[in-house]
């Protein structure tokens, strides 16, 4: 089958291309926020809105005029930029119609103009896309060198865009490839229900245990001092500029240590599992809890379910949610006795009715199993009722249910 993956990679650029990328990550962003003013004012003229297509005719007639600098840069780079507008339209009007209808309690999320003080953000390239084993070829910007050699594919992909973004004072190039793998094949390997929680990353039902390496956590002093540095430094001074780098490559290696961790942890299920039951956790409800609102966070539990529901589909691994309101915590898993409550603070369930005595997080992993164990014994009926393929999942989060976050 056919599945679209992407590539991403560090460039080893120099100060020259340096500069060529800048200037393509700024004339996307200039279109982007000229198209959204375009959109606005055609809309209060004449009541109909533009798309990217007619958008990117008005602002090719500009550039002989007005706007010569961007014959400097690739047409690709403000053309995508109109396009990612309409796709950011067309989520706005998907998320107001679902609030109109009562399932969606957040905000709507107008686009908005971008800014460059959030950095210089990135572009996306189409057409001649050629990768090498130590250089990537890219419409206008020639060849770049790249740091990790031999990780892009070179041979046997269909290479559709280009993203070169920056990020910490570092630039990157990710591919979005079409790849042709082959059709899972069904396995005897074990069902596993697996709970996610702050302490450890995961329990897995077998007793696996994966550890959460707390990345926001054990950096946090080092990202204090460094934020006390940029305030007191003078805005717009040299100085600034160095301080505000420091603190920007500290958050990305908080970030780089939290996506390697559910990257591996989720690999591993995936490809060791014929079956993978999670928990579908109101992520965005647990952070209005201010007491425990960093450390979910610096989980990524949204983030988790987001991988295992493709990574299933790429090896033949079947993932479920369960119902939001099933008790997997408070249900004993040798008795199926249901206590009223539990506080955070017992890390041991003991049941009230048998005297089974466990881990509570071991305890909710095995009901998760059971969970999928009950349901396929019963048919079909029963696994609509309490748990969903990731595939639902995905539609119902569309429509605005309260289904699992994509949070990070």
């Amino acid at each position: 089958m056919k599945v679209l993956r992407g590539y991403k990679t560090e460039l080893d650029i120099n100060n020259k291309q340096r500069t060529a990328c800048a200037k393509h990550a700024g004339a996307a962003r200039f279109a982007y926020n000229w198209g959204l003013v375009r959109r606005k004012q055609a809309y209060e003229e004449t009541g109909v809105t533009l798309n990217a297509v007619a958008l990117h005719r008005e602002l090719n007639a500009l550039k002989k005029t007005e706007f010569g600098w961007m014959y400097e840069v690739s047409k690709c780079a403000p053309q995508e930029a109109l396009r990612n507008l309409d796709r950011a339209y067309a989520n706005f009007f998907r998320r107001a119609k679902v609030k109109k209808n009562g399932n969606h309690n957040g905000k709507v999320g107008f686009p908005r103009f971008k800014k460059k003080k959030d950095g210089q953000g990135k572009f996306r390239l189409t057409g001649t896309i050629k990768v090498f084993k130590k250089h990537i070829q890219l419409p206008r910007l020639g060849v770049l060198k790249l740091r990790e050699e031999e990780y892009l594919p070179i041979s046997g992909v269909k290479i559709l865009s280009a993203t070169v973004s920056q990020r910490a004072d570092r630039w990157y190039v990710s591919i979005q490839c079409e790849v042709e793998i082959p059709d899972p094949e069904p396995s005897d390997k074990p069902v596993c229900g697996v709970d996610l929680g702050v302490s450890r990353l995961a329990t897995v039902s077998d007793d696996t245990k994966i550890e959460n390496p707390k990345a926001l956590r054990r950096n946090l002093t080092k990202i204090k001092r460094l934020q006390r540095v940029v305030s007191r430094r003078k805005k717009g001074s040299a100085n600034r500029k160095k301080a505000v780098i420091q603190l920007a490559k500290a958050h990305a290696r908080v970030a780089n240590i939290r996506e390697n961790a559910l990257h591996q942890a989720t690999s591993l299920l995936s490809k060791t599992k014929s079956a993978v039951v999670l928990e579908n956790l109101n992520v965005s409800g647990m952070l209005k809890n201010h007491r425990l609102a960093q450390a979910i966070a610096d989980v990524g539990m949204g983030e988790f379910g987001r991988q295992m529901a493709y990574k299933g589909e790429w090896y033949g691994c079947e993932v479920l949610f369960a119902d939001r309101f099933y008790s997997s915590t408070k249900t004993c898993s040798a008795c199926h006795h249901v206590k009223d409550s539990i506080s955070l603070s017992e890390r041991m369930f003991k049941c009230e009715a048998c005297g089974f005595e466990i881990d509570r997080d071991l305890n909710a992993s095995i009901n998760l199993e059971n969970l999928f164990s009950t349901a396929s014994s019963a048919g079909s009926n029963a696994c609509e009722e309490d748990v969903r393929p990731a595939s639902e999942q995905a539609d119902l989060r569309e429509t605005g249910t309260k289904l699992l976050s994509t949070y990070v």
